[in-house]
């Protein structure tokens, strides 16, 4: 591990966002794109092929009740999974919902600086490590690729710095139609690789920047080795469990067909304790209306393993909480809220990460920070100096205000600052103990970028 004290860092970053490409009218908020606060969290607009959603909307009804005719109420998981991921009518499988012309915005795709703070993280944490010959960069649900794109930047910009290591990308993208719109970014298209759609590794390429990229379904196909991941709005969208208190105990919400209307679906709740009631509960969970999402719990099982095992970290940035919140699944579609049991398949179904279950499903095998706010992580990043340089190296005065409003909208506790929250999962070791008495000459960890108040 290689010493840093929080001056030494602080002058190191603001020399990497000198030396990133100061290039800021790559992308910014459009004047027209204006989001109020209820619609940052998922900025929803109404699709021209009304037609095409409709027909979506009644093949996934119809094979939602058929499936319950079957087989009997759902879970909430269920209906999600079905909703969100089925490959005929899933509301992901088929559509590129993001972006100004989708169903929601992301911070990657409004401030070109998110992302290349977070591939500055990313540095420093391979830094602190000891600068590892090789890593892998692996994003978990890349969306359209923005993020990734952003990242390769700073590593292509940083080559000086990491030009002895190998890096390799690592996409975990179900959705065929947003591996298009990813690899059309990120490398020189669909026609430069190789494609395997049976294959654990479907698609295979090279990066516009040189480096190896590949796209798998799960994480567990991705290899193992010293990694650093990155899941930005990706455990919002995994399917949970829904659990009421009564008077006989925790019973589970399920999705049933209304019998006063066939063509709709209900809540209701199961009438005995179900598996998920019995296995997914924490005894010292005190609220009468929990969420719980097992498979969020898997993944970080399985990335707090391959931590420990092979090095490296997880940086997890998502609008959640500390075990607190009790009923949070909705819908988003047409910049409005939406009835998450009409039309399914044409809305966006989501519920908030609950940080303390994560860090529970770590099983002490790592060390977790946070959840802080997405405005102090940026801020201890460095985005103000980041934007300095940004603002002295363009003249125009559209160019600035388009910056200081992305600002604005990533910054702002009123609007994404403080709505988004960031969670890392690093090595026992990277962190010292504060129990921990250093001998007098020994040296200390580093500071950890995004989590650590940085001053000169």
């Amino acid at each position: 591990m290689i010493p840093l004290n929080s001056t030494s860092f602080l002058l190191g970053l603001r020399c990497f966002s000198k030396r990133i490409s100061n290039d800021s009218s790559r992308r910014h908020l459009s004047g027209s794109v204006k989001l109020c606060a209820g619609q940052l969290m998922r900025w929803c607009s109404r699709t021209s092929n009304t037609t095409k959603e409709h027909d979506n909307s009644s093949l996934m009804l119809k094979h939602l009740i058929a499936k319950i005719k079957s087989t009997g109420p759902i879970s909430v998981a269920e209906y999600m999974r079905e909703v969100l991921t089925n490959p005929v009518t899933g509301y992901y499988y088929h559509r590129d919902a993001l972006g100004p012309q989708g169903d929601f915005i992301t911070s990657p795709e409004i401030s070109q600086i998110f992302g290349e703070l977070l591939g500055i993280w990313c540095v420093s944490e391979w830094m602190a490590a000891g600068k590892p010959k090789a890593f892998h960069l692996v994003e978990l649900g890349p969306g359209r690729g923005t993020l990734a794109s952003d990242v390769l930047r700073v590593f292509n910009q940083l080559g000086s710095v990491l030009r002895a290591c190998e890096i390799s990308v690592h996409l975990v993208e179900v959705s065929p139609k947003l591996s298009e719109t990813q690899a059309r970014l990120l490398t020189e298209g669909e026609n430069c690789l190789m494609h395997d759609p049976t294959a654990a590794v479907y698609k295979t390429g090279v990066t516009k920047t040189g480096l190896p990229i590949s796209w798998y379904k799960d994480l567990q196909d991705v290899p193992k080795g010293l990694a650093f991941y990155l899941a930005h709005e990706f455990f919002d969208v995994l399917p949970i469990h829904k659990f009421q208190k009564t008077k006989q105990g925790w019973r589970e919400i399920l999705i049933d067909i209304d019998p006063q209307s066939p063509e709709k679906l209900r809540f209701v709740l199961a009438p005995s304790a179900t598996f998920a009631s019995k296995t997914l509960i924490q005894r010292d969970d005190e609220r009468d209306h929990v969420e719980i999402c097992a498979e969020a719990g898997v993944i970080i099982h399985r990335l707090a393993g391959r931590i420990t095992e092979d090095g490296g970290a997880a940086l997890i940035a998502d609008y959640g909480h500390n075990g607190t919140k009790t009923d949070t699944f909705r819908g988003f579609r047409g910049h409005q809220l939406h009835d998450v049991l009409t039309a399914p398949g044409t809305a966006d179904l989501t519920a908030d990460v609950d940080f303390r279950y994560l860090r529970q499903m770590t099983r002490g095998k790592v060390t977790t920070l946070g959840p802080i706010p997405q405005w102090e992580f940026l801020k201890n990043m460095g985005i103000d100096v980041r934007l300095q340089v940004l603002m002295k190296n363009t003249s125009d005065p559209t160019t600035h205000r388009n910056l200081i409003e992305a600002y604005d909208m990533i910054m702002n506790p009123e609007k994404m600052g403080n709505r988004f929250k960031f969670f890392a999962l690093l090595p026992q070791s990277r962190v010292i103990s504060q129990e921990a008495k250093p001998e007098k000459h020994s040296s200390t960890a580093s500071p950890i970028a995004g989590f650590s108040e940085l001053q000169l």
